[in-house]
């Protein structure tokens, strides 16, 4: 039942238990058009409703043209949905603020056709990220009295959890603190996560004494037996709460990205720029020939968001230092970072960020073309922007009526 068409609220179905649910697989409803390519996805937010989900649509094209919420898209339950894309299926998690949250998978069928295929309860995890053909989840707490993070491994041929296990966060971090991951990501067959160190304790909210480092822990895969941690004293800490830092191109070669950003008791406290770090293809140690100090590049601006866009490029979120500095804050202003060059240019061809209400940072990106797919949404209207990153511009495509652009995936279609 579309909530923009009848307006009321549908009942919450549960799943109960960290296991596969077949209770609901049937279709969704359909949501493209009459072609095969109708396949890539987007989820929007309504903007005539409050305290509701996403609904996700299909569209063919999003170079032109305008898709509505109003009578179409896949209605989903909860508040605040997050996604991942893995093995041709679109993953859908509902972050329970601290309860279990259910994970809702879907395929695309012929003419645009979204199918829910599995929707199964799992806990409210803090990071997610793809290894090979699996997801791995992460929950992470900040309670002193119980310093762990528990991991799930997800496969996704059979979206069932395949393995787990926890993680002393309190053995990473420096003195009496405690890690908190950031985010994990695959590097060849190990898996890096780069944390924070917190004080978990004296109410201060991620602060931490030592504001100007950064670390990564190595973790063999899929065992997740941590193997080093490694150190860099350039930055500090890489990416931030529920933001990755990390990206590696096509040569294996991982590059870190930090906001400065650490704090202290509600006060900013690094004295250290928001800059790029590099961990060459194979190694286990930070390059100390390799930095590139974002906030001079940029004249005063640092980086809040990044995905690799290939050939050495970055589509960077930037934005100004002593305007709105925080560790929630999601930058407006576009730039194309090369890592190899150590050069930054500003977008062309998107709003300015005084116009800009919301921009989305879960983006598909096509390496092949090195593009990317944003959601940019002013006060006319919310559109998807094609960023071309070869040359830096960016230009206005499809307009998504009636919502506000929070993700941009695509899926090719199961035909059997």
């Amino acid at each position: 039942m579309n909530k923009l068409s009848h307006y009321f609220l549908a009942s919450v179905i549960a799943f109960v238990g960290i296991s596969c649910s077949n209770s609901d697989d049937s279709p969704a409803p359909e949501t493209g058009g009459d072609e095969n390519s109708a396949n890539y996805i987007i989820t929007a937010t309504p903007v005539a409703l409050e305290g509701v989900a996403d609904y996700i649509l299909t569209a063919e094209d999003l170079s032109e043209g305008s898709i509505s919420l109003v009578g179409n898209g896949v209605e989903q339950d909860g508040t605040y949905r997050y996604y991942i894309t893995n093995n041709n299926k679109f993953f859908s998690l509902l972050y329970g603020q601290g309860n279990p949250g259910a994970v809702t998978t879907y395929e695309l069928g012929l003419n645009g056709v979204l199918n829910k295929i599995s929707n199964f309860q799992a806990e409210t995890v803090q990071s997610f990220t793809n290894v090979g053909d699996e997801v791995l989840m992460t929950q992470i707490s900040r309670n002193i009295d119980s310093p762990f993070a528990n991991w799930f491994r997800l496969d996704t041929k059979t979206s069932q959890f395949v393995g787990d296990g926890q993680i002393n966060t309190q053995e990473l971090a420096p003195g009496s603190e405690q890690a908190f991951f950031t985010w994990m990501t695959q590097v060849g067959d190990k898996v890096y996560a780069p944390f924070m160190s917190v004080k978990a304790c004296c109410n201060d909210s991620f602060g931490t004494a030592y504001p100007d480092q950064a670390w990564i822990a190595v973790y063999s895969y899929p065992e997740m037996e941590l193997e080093k941690i490694i150190e860099d004293d350039r930055t500090s800490f890489i990416g931030r709460y529920f933001v990755s830092g990390l990206g590696v191109d096509e040569k294996g070669a991982t590059y870190a990205f930090s906001s400065g950003i650490a704090t202290s008791n509600g006060e900013a406290t690094s004295t250290k720029p928001s800059a790029v770090t590099r961990i060459n293809a194979g190694e286990t140690e930070f390059d100390q020939s390799y930095y590139f100090d974002l906030n001079e590049a940029s004249g005063g601006y640092y980086e809040t968001n990044q995905q690799y866009v290939g050939n050495g490029k970055f589509l960077v979120f930037m934005q100004l230092d002593d305007a709105d500095k925080g560790a929630y804050v999601t930058g407006k202003k576009l730039a194309i970072v090369d890592v190899n060059a150590k050069s930054l240019t500003w977008v062309t061809g998107v709003p300015e960020t005084t116009e800009i209400t919301n921009i989305s940072t879960n983006n598909y990106i096509s390496r092949e073309d090195q593009t990317a797919y944003v959601g940019i949404t002013t006060a006319s209207g919310s559109y998807i922007y094609t960023v071309d990153a070869t040359d830096a511009t960016a230009t206005r495509g499809i307009l998504v009526e009636g919502g506000t652009v929070t993700a941009i995936s695509k899926l090719e279609p199961v035909t059997e």
